[in-house]
């Protein structure tokens, strides 16, 4: 359980950036880890407003430092800046891949992706009364209005996935693939990988690790 407080390459702690968001976090009352997990997990989803058109291939553009100075991100960006928060409160998280298809404002993603299937997306895992709990902060509350679809709540007890439905309970949503399992870094080479299997727009540009991919550019 240690390994998923420490510090690594990708999720630098010691950053003033995640000290200043675990400071600013903690300024009002003293929280308990759950309160604490809950309002971290509020501010990931709102603040940074979810952009799946942009995927560095840079390995140290992964690290939570320079993912939190973004204003949007993809939902593996927004993850990895939760999971840095965590771990600076000493909170255990770590970060989980999955394949999931999206059924709802897809004309977008399939002209661009070439299918509608997302892969990876991110989750992220919090151990919280002795047991590891999931929660996706990838959509904001602007997004969700716009989809037509809930907010995803968190309340620190219960896995929070994805929204199965629109409001209307009658459009399906999202709808989980595949799990990859969890991950204390970000694995990028193998992320990569999966892109590239299931995107074959993205192997066609012959782009490598290194490079920043574009997806609005494909």
């Amino acid at each position: 359980m240690k390994q998923y407080t420490e510090e690594t390459f990708h999720f630098d702690l010691s950053n003033e950036k995640i000290q200043s968001a675990v400071i600013f976090l903690n300024s009002e009352v003293a929280l308990t880890d759950k309160e604490f997990a809950i309002k971290a997990y509020l501010y990931v989803r709102d603040t940074w407003s979810y952009y799946p058109y942009r995927f560095s291939l840079i390995n140290e553009d992964w690290k939570a430092s320079e993912l939190i100075a973004h204003k949007k991100g993809h939902c593996i960006d927004k993850v990895v800046i939760l999971i840095a928060i965590l771990r600076a409160a000493h909170i255990p998280a770590r970060l989980g891949l999955a394949k999931v298809k999206n059924h709802i404002a897809v004309d977008h993603i399939v002209e661009k992706f070439g299918s509608d299937v997302l892969v990876p997306h991110g989750y992220i895992e919090i151990y919280l009364d002795h047991k590891w709990i999931k929660a996706t902060p990838a959509f904001n509350k602007e997004l969700c209005g716009l989809l037509n679809v809930h907010v995803l709540e968190f309340d620190g007890e219960t896995d929070s996935v994805f929204q199965e439905f629109d409001q209307t309970g009658n459009q399906v949503f999202m709808e989980y693939l595949e799990d990859y399992g969890t991950f204390n870094e970000v694995p990028l080479s193998f992320m990569f990988e999966l892109m590239k299997e299931h995107y074959p727009k993205i192997k066609e540009t012959g782009i490598t690790l290194g490079s920043v991919l574009h997806l609005n550019n494909l």
